[in-house]
């Protein structure tokens, strides 16, 4: 193919990291057994660290940007994908060491791709994209070391931002007493809509002196932030309760005793979705497509042509967009 196609490509320029639109030929992007038309791309706060430079996330220069893509197989080398097949492909190096979804067209290595699961469509797969697959593979996790609705409340930190937001509605829709945690409170509504059965605000923790062991409260926890807040919630932690760390907004620290977890039995779910193996991957997707769904999907995101991506990404660093940011490439 000698297709030419449009990418946002970003580059180190004397040290500096430079994102800008380029053309580019089909055999110009990394090498991959199966080509895809790209349909729609998303944008993740690491997205947003990676065009802009704000964090070292990109590990080979130039590279097309984008973590996440969905679209259609219009060649492929591999004999589990055809032409025609709707497909997903996110995590790995995709973005970051390998040319990315923001571009018309992506090469992808077979192992990479996800066919398309039963109850989702390209554009509700970017809806989730990156985000979306961490809070079910959260989820997932959770389930798997004994999370019932029964056992009480589950909080949901950092709940306006894009995992947050889906954890929110998939913990909602099946079940659980969801407590959304958020500096922000004019969006109490937004949250409730989505299934939170109670907002709490973060301005009241009182953070100053946590204590090793305090009120057990929480079944089950969702931290997109670290720091402080998530040392209060492990102290916080029911007896048997599961904790599951998805992210570092706040901080990549975490000051904490080893109480919780010899007195209370609580678990730490380390959540990386960059190397979820491929079965795993493909039973959380096809979750994600049936009883995983959100039911909110709509409310949580927002759609943009490719031509206006770099304008969303100071917007997502500055916190002013909440839950998904859905790029349309096609």
């Amino acid at each position: 193919m000698m297709t030419t196609l449009k990418a946002y490509r970003i580059f180190n320029e004397g040290g500096k990291v430079a994102s800008r639109y380029v053309d580019l030929k089909i055999e110009e992007l990394d090498a991959g057994d199966v080509v895809i038309k790209v349909a729609y791309s998303s944008v993740n706060f690491k997205d947003a660290l990676a065009a802009t430079g704000a964090g070292k996330i990109i590990r080979r220069f130039p590279c097309v940007g984008g973590i996440d893509l969905s679209g259609t197989v219009v060649e492929s080398g591999d004999a589990r994908f055809r032409k025609g097949d709707a497909v997903i492909a996110t995590s790995y190096d995709i973005g970051v060491a390998h040319d990315g979804g923001y571009a018309e067209y992506a090469r992808i290595p077979a192992d990479w791709v996800v066919p398309m699961p039963k109850g989702l469509d390209p554009f509700e797969a970017m809806a989730l994209g990156t985000a979306g697959f961490t809070a079910a593979l959260a989820v997932e996790r959770m389930e798997h070391d004994g999370l019932k609705p029964a056992n009480g409340p589950v909080i949901v930190t950092g709940a306006t931002g894009g995992v947050g937001s889906i954890a929110v509605d998939i913990l909602a829709g099946a079940g659980y007493h969801v407590v959304a945690l958020t500096g922000k409170e004019h969006e109490t509504d937004y949250l409730k809509g989505l299934g939170a059965k109670e907002v709490m605000l973060r301005g009241s923790l009182d953070l100053g002196k946590i204590k090793p062991l305090d009120k057990a409260t929480w079944a089950g926890a969702v931290d997109n932030l670290g720091g402080e807040v998530m040392s209060w919630i492990a102290s916080t932690m029911q007896i048997g309760g599961t904790l599951a760390s998805i992210g570092l907004a706040a901080s990549h620290n975490f000051n904490s005793t080893v109480m919780p977890f010899i007195l209370r039995g609580v678990s730490l779910l380390g959540i990386d979705s960059v190397n979820a193996p491929m079965p795993l991957r493909e039973k959380v997707w096809k979750r994600l497509g049936s009883d995983l769904k959100p039911r909110q999907l709509k409310s949580i995101v927002t759609t943009v042509n490719f031509a206006d991506l770099p304008g969303v990404f100071k917007k997502i660093l500055d916190k002013e967009m909440r839950g998904r940011t859905v790029v349309k490439i096609a």
